[in-house]
Order: structure tokens, then sequence, then C-alpha cells
């Protein structure tokens, strides 16, 4: 069993990277995909909210039919559609075929999505302690690589269609060589222990929970849309900063982002799930309020890298409870939580664009702020949910408080 945890974790860790890797690949290729489709910048925003689209659409699909079949058998799967959809923006030569392949890489990311981390919950109930955060944490470390590489290919004047063919084949060799390690089916459901202290479960129904965990998936994921579009425009128009200076207000985001989720886990083991979406979530409201006010380049640094340490630890927090709330159904769970957090990505710099012709770019900052605020006050909703969880867990060879305990696997 320690040996299946040990392979189960390793190939959960192999498909969030390559997530990150098959998107940033996409990423980088923006500019010459456009420029190869002879597509004016407007247009291309509104293809790339097709993607989202199609993102939305392949999670709400994936979660269903991952608790059907299985997470062990749908990630393979989910990551063979996003492999082999790369390939295809690098092939598209106007508006309507770049339109189609991003739908169609939409729906394969989401369904990635959903199933990996629905599998990501069923590995953490296998240990017995936070892991997911990590998990989600390899999904940024793919996306550095994939910048990397992607540059690298650039240089050396690769088209795209030769570069992203060569990631989906990669990709899908990868698919299939770390499927054999997953999660058998019938080997997960082992409930989490209780936190401690946690009161006893409110009225609320599982289902009414899971809008709840979608709703604080949106507020913050709308946060980190935001710095992941902005924070480098709010360094340059707002406090005069070079375009190189401005480049390291993302770049510290990212970075706090990154390093926090690698050490989440662990603090989420020490303080439970409750503080660390509640202080996270606390930490960030401060860092955006502290870049909107800031009058220099420094403060506005230290704020952005504020904002992604605390924003790292939340939305792992809510896709593990959206995974225990329903027994049998967790990835039905997980695909709203997802699907209203990545809506939450996208609206998140689409809100902001308007506010500015209100009131300055930095004061617009002001609303994440207090979206964050409000998830803050809005943890507890970890608490009560974990509770519900134990009272309806029933572990015949193990104490309620004192589950049999797993050696730790690194």
């Amino acid at each position: 069993m320690q040996r299946s945890l040990r392979r189960g974790r390793l190939a959960t860790s192999v498909y969030f990277a390559l997530n990150g890797f098959l998107m940033g690949m996409w990423i980088v290729h923006i500019p010459a995909v456009e420029e190869r489709a002879g597509l004016s910048h407007a247009l291309l925003g509104w293809l790339l909210l097709v993607l989202g689209a199609g993102a939305f659409a392949g999670m709400q699909l994936a979660g269903p039919l991952t608790d059907r079949f299985g997470a062990r058998r749908a990630v393979p799967v989910g990551a063979a559609l996003c492999s082999a959809a790369v390939v295809l923006p690098g092939l598209a030569g106007d508006a309507v075929t770049l339109g189609l392949a991003l739908l169609l890489l939409g729906l394969g990311n989401g369904a990635l999505d959903v199933t990996m981390n629905t599998h990501a919950v069923q590995v953490e109930h296998g240990y017995r302690r936070p892991v997911m955060s990590a998990f989600h944490a390899l999904f940024s470390i793919g996306g550095v690589l994939a910048a990397l590489t992607g540059a690298l290919a650039l240089g050396r004047g690769w088209s795209p269609a030769t570069t992203l063919g060569a990631t989906a084949l990669a990709g899908l060799a990868v698919a299939a060589l770390a499927a054999p390690a997953l999660l058998p089916r019938e080997t997960a459901p082992v409930p989490q222990a209780p936190v401690p202290d946690a009161g006893p479960p409110s009225g609320t129904g599982a289902p009414q929970r899971i809008w709840i965990l979608a709703a604080l998936a949106f507020m913050l994921m709308l946060c980190e849309g935001v710095a992941n579009d902005w924070s480098t425009l709010h360094l340059k128009e707002v406090l005069g900063a070079p375009a190189a200076t401005a480049a390291l207000a993302y770049g510290a985001f990212a970075t706090a982002m990154t390093i926090g989720r690698l050490l989440a886990d662990r603090v989420t083991a020490r303080i439970g799930p409750v503080a660390v979406l509640r202080y996270g979530a606390a930490l960030a409201a401060t860092g955006l309020t502290l870049t909107a006010l800031a009058p220099g380049i420094p403060l506005a640094l230290t704020g952005w890298t504020l904002t992604g340490i605390g924003l790292s630890g939340c939305v792992p927090q809510l896709f593990s409870a959206a995974g225990r709330l329903g027994p049998g159904s967790a990835g039905t769970a997980i695909s709203r939580v997802a699907g209203l957090g990545y809506l939450g990505m996208l609206a998140g710099p689409a809100v902001i664009g308007p506010l500015t012709h209100l009131v300055p770019l930095n004061l617009t900052l002001l609303l994440p702020a207090a979206l964050c605020a409000i998830a803050g006050f809005a943890a507890k909703i970890l608490k009560t949910t974990a509770a519900m969880n134990a009272e309806g867990a029933s572990e015949p060879d193990a104490g309620p408080h004192h589950p049999t305990p797993t050696p730790t696997i690194h």
C-alpha cells in the first residue's frame, strides 16, 4: 500500500507538471500563432474566451465521467486529449480554424484539470495528511519549464506547428507511461481525520457547501487572474517603471505563489486548512491593499509578493474540501469548484479593464482585496465541512480521533 501511494503520488505529480507544461507551451506561442493566422489583438481576445468556454465545458463533462469510471481511467484520457489538442493552434491558418483548435484545447485542459485534481484528493486521502498544494506547485513549475523550452525553440526559429507537434507527442508518451502508477479506484476513500475543535455541522447540506466552496474559488482565482494580467501594467502605468522593472511584478507574484505552494502542505498539517484559508486570504488582501496604495516600486513589489504568498495555499484547500464532501462524486464536486474558479480567473482581468474608466488602475485593486477579505471571513466553511465529513464516515478498525498512522512518505 505504501509503495502504491508513492507511485500514485509520483504519477499525479507528473500529470500536474504535464498540464502546466502543455498550457505554458501554448501561451508562449500565442504571438506566433496570432501572426500566422493574421488576427488582430481584439479578435484574438475573443478567441481566448472560446478557450475558456471549452475548459469550463470540459470540466463539467469530466466530473461525472470521473465519478463513473474512476480517476485511474479518466486522468490518462484527459491528459491524452490535452496533449493531442495542443498542436492544433499551431496548425490553424485563420480565425475559424483557430477557434475550433482552442475549443478542443480547452476541452482537453478542463478534462485533465478535473480528473487529476480528483485523483490528487484520492492520494491525499491515502496519505492522511495534506499534499494537494505540492501538486499545484508542480503545475506552476511545468509552466516555467514550458517558458524556457518555448523560448529556446523560438530562438532557433522553429515554427509553432513543429514545436507544438513535438510537445503533443511528448505529452502523449508521458500520459501513457504515468498511467499504470495511478491508484486503483477501490483503494481510495479513506476519510481524513476531523479538523481539531471542529464544531457540529450546520444545517447546510453537501450540495450547498459545494457551491459555497465554488464561490470562494471564484473570488480567490479572480484575484489570481488580476495579478497575472495587471501586475506588470500596474508598475508601468501607475508607478512609471521601465518595462524590464515592471516585469518583476509578475515575477515576484508567480515566484511567491510557487514557493508558497511547495510549503503550504506542511503549514496546513500544522495549523489546519481553516487557518491557511483565513490567514492566507487576509495576507493576500493586505498585499493587494499595499500594492494599491504604494507610492513607489519597492512597496508595490512587496505587495505583489505578499499577495502571491497569501493566495498560494488557499485554492488547494477548497479542492480538497470539495473532494471530501461527496463520497462517490468527488469528480463532480471538484468540477463545480474548479469550473467556477476558472471563470473567476477569466473574469478578473475583464473586470479591472472597465473599472479603470471610473477610477485609477491602482484603486481597482481594492476590489480583489475586498474579495480576499470576504473569503477569509468565510474560511469556517472548511471546519464545518470537515465535521460533516467526519460524522458521515465510518472506519470500523480505527478510532474516530486516532486514525491508523501512515508512515511519512516523501
